[in-house]
């Protein structure tokens, strides 16, 4: 039994921040982003706009894609770094918006790989027979938790939310299989070092900038590469492909110097790899939805195709499904 796409939706911000206007707030130029990520501008949620209300948008457009009645869902994961508060979840949040029953939910954190194991999460729950339709959602505020003096990373992301309605029947691109992984031996490689249990805030803590996204980039940049391509050649060898045979790749939208040296070593061509990270930035657990509903939209995939979504993430988690369109 392998579950369905049956619908799939995404929203951005209608803020638009683009390499100029960055380059007036730090040091930094439209040419030395371009450069280095293939960025050109992000979206950015209104102050107002909590993680919550960027999935609930999303997750209506899932709704309305799969042609299903909201109390069909059973399931809700959303998959998120920026809930809107430490506790209750982001998902049972937007339970209430949306108006769902009394259903199973809960938020998943794996950061920008936290879509991909979401959607592994679900299948395994749908497969149980326990559950029949499950709401699935990357949501991100990243904006929240950048240090927006601190040009490494504060040209790097964006917000948005991308949602998906997974179920074991009906038309749609069918999840064939998954590879998830994680190292955690060095967490500081990017992360956000106070407002947890380790470092509660504190006035010290709020005054040294801590509660910010931290991230070593050179070496996150060495082993997203690496962690992308063993989770996509585990991945097809497990389920008798080769790469010759995938006919589309969305990869995580980060760096597309990264997307480049994945496509070289797997000898997969640049132009089976689905990119709009120039429009939008990384959107962490947003990314990967944001991209496949957009790339549905352009209407790219052909019935019968091939496909693999791959991710990687703080902890350093990796993760990556198998797609027939």
């Amino acid at each position: 039994m392998k579950s369905v796409l049956r619908g799939i939706g995404s929203y951005v911000p209608d803020k638009i921040l683009d390499n100029h206007e960055l380059s007036l707030r730090v040091d930094t130029s439209d040419e030395w982003i371009r450069t280095r990520t293939g960025i050109i501008e992000r979206r950015i949620a209104a102050p107002e706009q909590s993680t919550s209300e960027l999935a609930r948008i999303a997750a209506q457009k899932a709704i309305n894609s799969a042609k299903i009645k909201p109390e069909q869902i059973d399931l809700v994961i959303v998959a998120t770094i920026t809930p809107d508060m430490a506790f209750p979840s982001t998902a049972c949040i937007l339970q209430h918006q949306l108006g769902l029953g009394k259903v199973a939910c809960f938020d998943l954190e794996a950061a920008c790989s936290g879509f991909l194991y979401s959607l592994d999460v679900a299948d395994g729950m749908l497969a149980s027979g326990r559950y029949k339709c499950a709401l699935v959602i990357g949501a991100e505020k990243m904006s929240s938790i950048l240090d927006w003096e601190d040009r490494k990373t504060c040209v790097l992301f964006g917000d948005g939310a991308g949602a998906a309605i997974v179920m074991t029947d009906g038309e749609g691109p069918h999840l064939m299989g998954f590879r998830s992984g994680a190292d955690g031996s060095n967490p500081s490689l990017l992360h956000q070092p106070a407002g947890g249990s380790k470092m509660p805030a504190s006035i010290s803590s709020v005054e040294n900038r801590e509660h910010f996204l931290k991230m070593n980039g050179k070496e996150i940049f060495k082993s997203a590469v690496r962690v992308m391509e063993k989770a996509t050649r585990e991945l097809l060898e497990a389920n008798g492909l080769r790469t010759k045979q995938v006919d589309h790749v969305i990869p995580h939208q980060a760096n597309f110097r990264i997307v480049e040296s994945m496509a070289q070593r797997l000898e997969i061509p640049i132009e089976k790899f689905f990119c709009n990270l120039e429009l939008h930035g990384n959107t962490s657990a947003a990314s990967i939805p944001i991209a496949f509903d957009e790339a549905c939209q352009k209407g790219i995939f052909r019935k019968g195709e091939m496909g693999v979504l791959v991710a990687f993430g703080a902890g350093l988690t990796w993760s990556a499904t198998l797609v027939r369109f």
